[in-house]
């Protein structure tokens, strides 16, 4: 047996996977079964004490979700992973390990419209406070710290505007801080950036986009990078304190560089309940498999339109990290030398309408809310996805009125340019 560690591609088709004991299958079954029998009251006791490992009720786990657990902590350099219903279910569980009633987290300004309505009004609820930085001046990260932080939270590349952040200077800002750095990798995948590798602590994903990349299933997962000493200072009782509800475990005593996924499943997931179907499990490990060749022509189409639209009169500006006259340029080259990405905006010189006009005459792209399907999608984010801001904060998070987003697909780049040209013409 070769010592030789499996390459990407290798991983992406069989981490986690063995034909199935019982049957032979070689592609991984959907076990479609809420719960699962017990060997014994004995073995029941400890799978429920958390003293030996196995499958109790799909909704903690099931054998389907476990396979794709472990392939994208493969595939990000994880210690565990932890499936859920949704990207949005993935940052509540993450941030309920860490947060109690009157913490804080410090999030980067450009993110995802949804993640900016979810921290600003859906968290308040739970106590939850969110402090916004700009990705583009680190100090500003630095000046959110105060003794109530207990989390940063970025996007490797940022929805809409697909901005690079600079993962390693605002993981150093949290380390000075002694507070773990979350960075949602959706639109990079780890196939374009690992953010492990650069600093980060816990990664986490919608699966629904480019991992799955066919628009068919929803799903998240929460990625544990393993590197993080829970027991520090006290601020994560959660994860350092006896836990009552199983005997006094304290779970990062227990359960060591993988403390932080086994706390997202027994009590994040457990408890508040956004399991992930095995059925969406089965679809989107299929999807995961073809994850280096999908991405690799989303980023070469996607730089063949953006350089198209950049010299077409009708636009204003084009904002793509893989172009070279971009300002985020340098920072893909370094991060995401493979590609910057799918997705990214452009402003048009004919402001709101002209947006709205140009959604409404595509005819290859699919108007829709979501990105990372093989097929080529736009939608016009101010009048949708980012809506719910002002005009000011819109502009902040790069969706301001003029801006149309794209998530370039797998079809041929001369079609998806023909579109545009076709819809941009007066």
């Amino acid at each position: 047996m070769s010592d030789r560690l499996p390459g990407f591609s290798t991983l992406a088709v069989h981490a986690g996977a063995q034909p199935d004991p019982t049957t032979g299958a070689r592609a991984t079954p959907i076990y479609q079964t809420t719960s699962f029998v017990f060997n014994d009251a004995d073995h029941a006791a400890s799978l429920f004490g958390l003293q030996a490992f196995g499958n109790i009720y799909t909704r903690i786990g099931n054998p389907t979700n476990a396979v794709l657990e472990e392939r994208v902590a493969a595939l990000e350099g994880g210690t565990a992973a932890l499936a859920v219903a949704s990207g949005h279910a993935a940052q509540v569980v993450v941030l309920q390990q860490l947060l109690q009633p009157g913490d804080e987290f410090i999030a980067a300004r450009k993110l995802y419209g949804g993640s900016i309505n979810q921290f600003s009004h859906a968290f308040k609820s739970f106590g939850w406070n969110v402090v916004w930085a700009d990705s583009d001046d680190i100090a500003s990260f630095e000046r959110a710290v105060t003794p109530r932080t207990k989390a940063i939270f970025i996007e490797s590349i940022a929805n809409p505007g697909g901005s690079i952040t600079d993962i390693e200077a605002i993981s150093t800002v949290a380390r000075k801080a002694g507070v773990p750095l979350i960075v949602d990798n959706t639109l990079a995948s780890p196939y374009l950036i690992r953010p492990i590798d650069h600093g980060a602590d816990i990664v986490v994903h919608s699966l629904t986009k480019f991992l799955g990349g066919h628009g068919n299933s929803l799903g998240g997962i929460i990625v544990d990078a393993g590197t993080f000493d829970w027991s520090t200072g006290g601020k994560y009782p959660m994860l350092s304190e006896p836990r009552p509800e199983y005997h006094g475990i304290r779970l990062q005593e227990t359960f060591g560089n993988f403390a932080f996924a086994i706390a997202c499943r027994v009590l994040g997931l457990r408890d508040l309940g956004p399991a992930l179907s095995p059925f969406n499990a089965f679809m989107i490990l299929t999807g995961i498999e073809t994850l280096p060749l999908r991405m690799q022509k989303h980023c070469d189409n996607a730089k063949a339109v953006a350089e198209f639209l950049a010299g077409h009169p009708a636009v204003a500006s084009v904002s793509y990290a893989g172009l070279a006259s971009d300002k985020y340029n340098q920072l893909a080259r370094k991060y995401a030398p493979k590609g910057a990405g799918a997705v990214f905006t452009f402003s048009l010189k004919g402001g709101y309408d002209a947006g709205v006009s140009l959604v409404s005459k595509l005819q290859l792209f699919s108007h829709l809310a979501n990105v990372g399907d093989t097929r080529s999608l736009v939608i016009h984010p101010a009048s949708t996805t980012h809506s719910q801001l002002d005009d000011a904060a819109k502009v902040k998070s790069g969706a301001g009125p003029d801006v149309v987003r794209l998530s370039i697909g797998i079809e041929d780049k001369e079609d998806l340019i023909a579109d545009l040209e076709q819809a941009l013409s007066v």
